[in-house]
């Protein structure tokens, strides 16, 4: 063990990384989500030895889908790693049957926030990487996802009272994370689900990626710098667009409906996104595509034209120059 390294390029980077986008402040209480699979194994292992220099309190929580047969060994594998590095572990055990990669990622995620919110955790942290920032793009690319859907994997987001879910490895390939468990001779959890094709993600993992770089060996990082660039245009065009909202939402009695003209005077991707805002604020669920493109025929057309219904009969229609929703 003495001859293991102590600090590696891949130590010095996350401690840049946490300096420069302040993601993990010094002295928080930080709950690690940790499968036992070599991107969270490195994360951990990160966390522990940057801890001196952040003094944070660490856990680890670990998720059991009970979706293989040897998934209580595995959650014993990183509760034993836990007790190894004398920090507390919280094991969660899923009731429900979880069919599809959608199902398990939500549970997972609530799972986390009922740990944290209970143990008095500000801030969850998981060990995704840039390759599976790449790969979510391509995934959500595929499945017709705008800007948002492809920028969604990101270094933080708030969660419910007041959570943070931070991802400090965006930087990091998988490539990189492999190599730093095997020269810290970390025992690695193999995920036999991992290389399952009937999963999409393992698809994309192991066919499209690798027939991606036959047009650019760098593709993966191309990728996830996309992905980047994405998620600053993404934030600034939401927060414009909130402003485009309230200033067309200003009727003197009735709040909730949408000025035409003011519309009409702003970009068209602006005016998808108000009225995305808009028709989510009014029946909670998110618009598609063909929904939003009926909301912008209205900006334009003449008085008393009307949608096709949506979600539950409700219809829009112009009146007088403003946009309304007639409930079912």
């Amino acid at each position: 063990m003495s001859d293991l390294p102590l600090w590696t390029p891949l130590h010095a980077q996350l401690h840049r990384t946490l300096k420069l986008r302040q993601l993990l402040p010094k002295n928080q209480r930080l709950l690690i989500a940790v499968s036992g699979g070599q991107d969270s194994l490195c994360l951990i292992k990160l966390l522990l030895d940057l801890q001196p220099k952040w003094r944070w309190k660490l856990a680890i929580a670990h998720c059991n889908h009970r979706t293989r047969t040897d998934c209580e060994a595995n959650a014993l594998h990183v509760e034993t790693l836990a007790s190894a590095w004398s920090i507390p572990y919280y094991g969660a055990i899923t009731d429900r049957s979880l069919q599809s990669e959608a199902a398990a990622r939500l549970w997972r995620y609530e799972a986390l926030r009922e740990i944290a919110t209970a143990n008095d955790y500000h801030y969850i942290v998981t060990g995704h990487t840039s390759s599976d920032r790449a790969e979510t793009l391509l995934y959500n690319l595929i499945r017709g996802s705008g800007a948002d859907g492809l920028q969604a994997l990101t270094w933080q987001r708030s969660l419910d009272s007041g959570l943070q879910l931070i991802r400090p490895l965006l930087q990091v390939q998988r490539a990189a994370t492999a190599q730093f468990c095997q020269a810290m001779q970390l025992p690695v959890w193999e995920d036999s689900t991992n290389q399952d094709l009937k999963y999409a993600r393992n698809r994309i993992r192991h066919e499209l990626l690798p027939y991606l770089y036959n047009f650019n060996p760098q593709v993966e990082t191309a990728l996830a710098q996309t992905a980047e660039l994405l998620h600053s245009e993404v934030e600034y065009l939401e927060f414009t667009a909130q402003q485009l909202h309230a200033q067309a939402a200003c009727h003197p009695t009735e709040p909730l409906k949408l000025n035409c003209q003011v519309l009409q005077a702003s970009p068209l991707a602006l005016q998808r996104r108000v009225l995305r805002q808009w028709l989510f604020q009014l029946l909670n669920r998110s618009p598609n595509f063909e929904q939003i493109e009926k909301l912008i025929a209205l900006v334009y057309a003449p008085n008393h034209t009307q949608t096709d219904p949506f979600f539950g009969g409700a219809i829009a229609r112009v009146e007088n120059g403003w946009i309304f929703l007639t409930p079912p």
